[in-house]
């Protein structure tokens, strides 16, 4: 993972969210093999209320890339347990090709435009004395400085 440095031990913020460590990440998935529902996080049994849930669904890893659906831009730290979110800062549902909207931290706030590309990163949410807590954020894709 480029840009993170510590002698602290890197762990998922929540297990089972994202490939890790990996140097290529990915978020894991699930979909239903028979209605084809995929759901974030992972989950045992198929969400769809018109499915007949006859099959567990099978793991899969999401695209590293999407679409920027639409953001918030948070003006307000959060209090204890989550103070580690430090305003302003924000929010994005990011479309992937799989056919599910996921909600996530963006890596930034500034310049955000609906429609714009966006990378899976995985980065530091927060440390403590022992540990940096990993979490998944989406930055927006840049090609030679421009935005697309």
């Amino acid at each position: 993972m480029r840009g993170l440095s510590s002698s602290k031990k890197m762990i998922p913020i929540v297990e089972g969210l994202f490939e890790w460590p990996s140097e290529s990440p990915r978020l894991i998935a699930s979909r239903c093999p028979l209605c084809g529902s995929v759901q974030f996080p992972k989950s045992s049994v198929c969400n769809n209320p018109d499915c007949t849930h006859d099959a567990t669904p099978e793991e899969i890893k999401l695209s590293e890339e999407g679409i920027l659906y639409s953001y918030d831009i948070h003006m307000y730290d959060l209090r204890e347990p989550f103070s580690y979110h430090k305003a302003p800062y924000a929010i994005g549902a990011i479309e992937l090709p799989e056919g599910i909207i996921i909600l996530a931290r963006l890596t930034r706030y500034e310049g955000l435009k609906i429609g714009m590309r966006m990378r899976l990163k995985i980065d530091r949410l927060y440390e403590d004395d022992e540990n940096v807590y990993l979490t998944y954020f989406f930055e927006p894709v840049e090609d030679g400085g421009e935005e697309k």
